[in-house]
């Protein structure tokens, strides 16, 4: 999800016990099995011919003309092939009907959308732009219904060149206006929205629901609590309290608490601010989370807090993760300073052995840092007894041996550096700088760690790292420099406990063509030639235990596949392991985000965020730049006058049952 260039865009007693290692077939092992079975080595010997040529070349093979994958044990579905062309492409056994999209309704008696006349105020009453995370909570609250319950959607950012009719191409400084930012901030933050299956089997949503609601940067006032709370570099001219914030914005992937909050991670902060820093003592932790940002948006210029010449603590209000309650919609958001701060990607959690949640976080920048945070006190029975837990606990960060070991490290005030020899004068100095904080601890720098999920099927824990062009010095969780594609690393907690401090690692796959050596994928060697994917991103575990992963390739999408974005099922255990299988394919120029099935499996919520918007080329080959008049796709209304829209569509299997069979 970082990485982005256009403007808007770039605007992601059990921890001493032998670390277990892994019970499934390594990639290593099924091939040494296929060799005996027959020679696969047939079809590389031009590969091997070209092995000096350039990776990000090879990568932009084209995909063979072999027939698609049909359904199998594992894989319940017909496979979609590669490609790209203006529209979305879903399992031909399955259907993907548009849920909601950017500008429908959330609030009762609104009218339908106009992208001619829009307004703050009418935003805020509207679902936002560039929906990403999406949370399942079932309705009625712990019932598990699988056909009635609240989505919770992030909106990370907009693309205002693709929202506004008379957006200038020249030198858009001068297009803003108070009123444009606004909408823009109205289009950012997370959407609460009920939603319910008819009879007929369709999703829609509930517009007159009183849970329905819009948290934004313009209009939701948070509270601010754990370490942090109060601190001197908390306060703002506008809130001495230091305990108060307006908004949340750039949130990506996120969670879901078992107590059924909702966890808003806040990823790309340094792209909102401007101005020249008014704090010598916080020039160097601003500049170390980027701000300001190479592009910022301009709200600063009308929104004096976002100005650091005016409000240089600012930007240490942004970059933690917040807890929503989706049933109440009365309740005010709380920023939980104790998961820390950095530019935070994925709130995916667990239960330890003894009870108490572990919450699996990525800092999505190269060479950035995998977290773990701990609760203190264990998981209640009673959800108010909850709503203070993730207050109190300790934040880990990860660092990965060469021999498939690693060790989660704590990041507490007074050990191990983080004293006032290094500037740390509290917990809540740890905590605004997480980042340089890891650093001292000599965490292990990796290619963009993005979503983390744990499955509970089998007790591992999965990373997405997307990848890092920046790359030189390799290792072995990071093993190829200029890396274009990302690998998937699977952790397996020591003693099978999530809140070991000890854990193996292993490799799931390294991303890119396997058809070409230079590349250096690693996939299951009964993977189809049209079935590898680049850039893993977002991911979900099904109720059977299966992997799904959605891809975000950036900017340069041909430069990493030469197809559009997908969402993939991932095979981890078996003979199949390493198997990927494409159920869902994008639009031009669209990253697909934010997998959630509802608990029984028959339903996948989808998002699919910046249609038209990424690629340097179209899907026909030709250079272009989007524009709100000559977008690369109209998907999904494709009506002349109205741009290309993010939306997040409801995935079914047109036989019932679980999606992916």
């Amino acid at each position: 999800m970082a990485g982005r260039k256009s403007f808007g865009e770039e605007l992601e007693a059990a921890d001493d016990a032998p670390v277990p290692r892994e019970t499934s077939p390594s990639l290593a092992t099924l091939w040494e099995r296929r060799l005996a079975r027959r020679d696969v080595l047939r079809g590389f010997g031009k590969a091997a011919l070209l092995a000096s040529v350039s990776p990000a070349v090879l990568s932009l093979a084209a995909c063979d003309d072999a027939p698609q994958a049909r359904p199998d044990a594992i894989f319940g579905f017909e496979e979609v092939p590669g490609g790209i062309d203006e529209t979305h492409h879903i399992a031909a056994d399955h259907d993907a009907d548009i849920l909601i999209r950017w500008g429908d309704p959330v609030a009762k008696d609104m009218p339908a959308f106009d992208v001619n006349d829009q307004s703050a105020s009418s935003q805020l009453a509207r679902f936002g732009y560039n929906n990403d995370f999406i949370g399942f909570v079932p309705l009625p609250y712990g019932s598990g219904a699988s056909d009635r319950g609240l989505l919770c959607i992030h909106h990370e950012y907009t693309n205002d060149n693709l929202m506004y009719p008379d957006y200038p191409a020249d030198d858009p400084r001068t297009f803003y206006t108070r009123e444009i930012v606004e909408i823009s901030m109205a289009a950012h933050g997370g959407t609460i929205v009920e939603v319910a299956r008819g009879e007929d089997g369709r999703w829609r949503t509930v517009t007159d629901s009183s849970y329905n609601r819009r948290i934004t940067p313009l209009s939701t006032a948070m509270a601010i609590s754990g370490p942090a709370a109060g601190h001197d570099r908390m306060k703002t001219n506008e809130d001495p309290s230091g305990t108060v914030v307006m908004g949340t914005f750039n949130n990506c992937a996120g969670g879901i608490t078992p107590w059924g909050t909702w966890l808003m991670s806040e990823e790309n902060i340094n792209f909102y601010f401007v101005g020249e820093n008014a704090d010598e003592r916080e020039a160097a932790n601003h500049t170390r989370m980027g701000v300001p940002g190479s592009r910022s948006y301009p709200w600063g210029y009308f929104h004096k807090r976002f100005d650091l010449s005016r409000e240089p603590h600012e930007p240490n209000r942004y970059g933690w993760v917040v807890e929503v309650d989706p049933l109440d919609p009365n309740s005010t958001p709380v920023k939980r300073t104790a998961l820390g701060r950095f530019k935070h990607e994925g709130c995916e959690n667990a239960r330890t052995a003894d009870g108490r949640l572990a919450i699996y976080m990525g800092d999505d920048q190269a060479f950035e840092y995998l977290y773990k945070f701990v609760t203190a006190a264990k998981v209640s029975g009673d959800r108010a007894a909850n709503m203070s837990l993730l207050d109190e606990g300790t934040l880990y960060v990860a660092r990965f041996e060469e021999d498939g070991s690693g060790t989660w490290m704590p990041l507490v005030h007074g050990e191990n550096g983080l004293d006032e020899t290094n500037g740390f004068s509290s917990q809540a100095d740890v905590m605004i700088e997480t980042r340089r904080a890891a650093d001292i601890l000599g965490a292990t720098p990796l290619d963009r760690p993005e979503d983390v999920e744990p499955n509970e099927a089998t007790g591992r824990v999965y990373v997405a790292l997307t990848n890092s062009k920046e790359r030189e010095q390799t290792d072995a969780v990071n093993p190829r420099a200029r890396n274009l594609w990302g690998q998937i690393v699977e952790l397996t907690p020591a003693g099978g406990d999530h809140g070991a401090t000890a854990f193996a690692w292993t490799m799931l796959v390294k991303c890119g063509d396997p058809r070409f050596p230079a590349v250096g994928a690693e996939w299951n060697p009964d993977l189809g030639s049209d079935q590898w994917f680049a850039c893993p991103d977002n991911m979900a575990v099904d109720p059977s235990g299966r992997l799904w992963v959605a891809t975000d390739q950036g900017s340069g999408w041909n430069a990493a596949s030469g197809a559009a974005d997908g969402l993939y099922a991932l095979a981890t255990t078996g003979d199949k392991r390493g198997i990927a299988r494409r159920i869902f394919r994008a639009p031009v120029g669209a990253e697909v985000c934010g997998p959630c099935f509802t608990p029984d499996g028959t339903t996948l919520f989808l998002a699919v965020q910046h249609p038209g918007a990424d690629g340097t080329k179209d899907f026909k080959g030709f250079e272009r730049s989007s524009t709100f008049a000559d977008p690369a796709t109209r998907w999904p209304d494709f009506e002349p006058g109205m741009p290309p829209r993010p939306s997040v569509l409801a995935i079914t299997a047109k036989k019932g049952g679980p999606v992916g069979g």
